[in-house]
């Protein structure tokens, strides 16, 4: 560290303040002969405050958390001065607020916009609707293409990683999102929703995933989906197609077993069909010990002859994160039943929802299985490379 703080000439520091935790980020920049400019990260510290705890359970943030935020920030005032930091910039989403009237307290900063929107970008619509106890709230939000006309019927794709173990719809703007708009701008809705079973809304909300991962929330985002397209009908419910990655390759492809009715297409990249054979550590927190027929309910593999759609299963040959066996087995499982699907595997990858490869294997699936159009041939495609 003395010869970091001897050598670095410039330090920059950024305060990133969300509702589960504050971080601290110290940064080196230095500039070599030639001009060029290279960043070092020297500290990065992250403190869980749960500002949004309060949020969810009061309405607003408590005395003592805002008593330990001004502690905390305290804290990073003292850890950039050890740094010499010359300059520093603190962010939330746009502001902060009261989160009971919602009363500006300091602007902190305001982006601009204008050229996105000149270039015809359409920023997501956050939405709710009840889900499926027809009382709970549920939250998710709605990507749409540039060039979108109210007049006509678009598919539906939802992004699905619903954990457990966090919440996962975006909370901060972004003018693009890799999973999401590309999507979109092939003339897709594209949704993603926090139903049940995921974080931070109450003990009961989560525990609905206990001993019952195939549930991944999906009878809460059919309903929050199905209410959508009611008020908005350009949305096709009779189209809509799912894809995710580990959890969520998993999730995708239980929903076209689980719930063909509604799900009429899957793209499950990596997934941990079978929670018998994934990492104990994750596994056992969610169906717990001993190993019982909850297992085999939630499994993908026992239940592969349950197929009746369009499946694409995606997995990184060098797969560290779950094991490639996992996919391989629903494979398996899928060829003794007699069932039609897509296998891809990528070369030398490793836990990925497919790299640029899948990415397009994807985007033509979709279009193929939910528009009925022959995608054109890869080599009519200009990449941009």
């Amino acid at each position: 560290m003395d010869n970091m703080l001897k050598d670095c000439k410039t330090y920059y520091g950024a305060i990133d303040i969300g509702s589960n935790a504050v971080r601290l980020l110290i940064k080196c920049v230095e500039e070599d002969e030639q001009g060029k400019v290279f960043f070092s990260k020297v500290l990065l510290l992250r403190v869980p405050l749960r500002l949004g705890f309060d949020v969810f359970a009061m309405g607003k943030i408590s005395e003592t958390k805002e008593k330990n935020m001004l502690r905390l920030m305290k804290v990073f005032h003292h850890l950039m001065k050890i740094y010499d930091v010359e300059d520093y910039r603190a962010c939330a989403t746009s502001a902060m607020r009261d989160a009971k009237n919602g009363k500006i307290r300091m602007q902190l900063d305001k982006a601009d916009i204008s050229a996105l929107l000149a270039n015809g970008w359409k920023a997501p619509e956050v939405f709710s609707a009840k889900g499926r106890d027809g009382k709970t709230d549920m939250w998710g939000v709605i990507y749409r293409p540039s060039n979108f006309d109210p007049s006509k019927k678009y598919p539906v794709i939802e992004y699905i990683y619903s954990g457990p173990g966090d919440q996962y719809v975006p909370k901060t703007f972004s003018s693009y999102n890799w999973w999401m708009t590309s999507l979109a701008e092939l003339g897709f809705i594209v949704v993603q929703v926090d139903g049940m079973t995921t974080s931070f809304r109450s003990k009961e909300f989560e525990e609905v995933c206990y001993k019952n991962l195939k549930d991944a929330g999906l009878p809460d985002h059919i309903a929050w989906i199905k209410a959508a397209a009611q008020k908005y009908p350009y949305m096709d419910i009779d189209r809509v197609g799912i894809f995710g990655c580990s959890a969520g390759g998993q999730e995708s492809t239980g929903a076209v077993l689980f719930h063909p009715e509604f799900y009429k297409a899957a793209y499950s990249a990596c997934g941990c069909h079978d929670n018998r054979m994934d990492k104990i550590w994750w596994n056992e927190l969610w169906m717990g010990y001993p190993v019982d027929e909850s297992y085999s309910a939630c499994s993908n593999v026992d239940n592969a002859h349950l197929l009746s759609r369009p499946l694409m299963l995606v997995v990184g040959e060098l797969d560290d994160n779950v094991d490639p066996a996992s996919t391989m087995q629903v494979a398996n499982a899928l060829i003794k039943a007699n069932k039609d699907f897509e296998l891809v595997v990528i070369p030398g990858a490793h836990h990925t929802m497919g790299e640029d490869f899948g990415e397009h294997k994807r985007y033509d699936f979709f279009v193929r299985h939910l528009m009925g159009i022959t995608p054109p041939s890869w080599d009519k495609v200009k990449t941009g490379k």
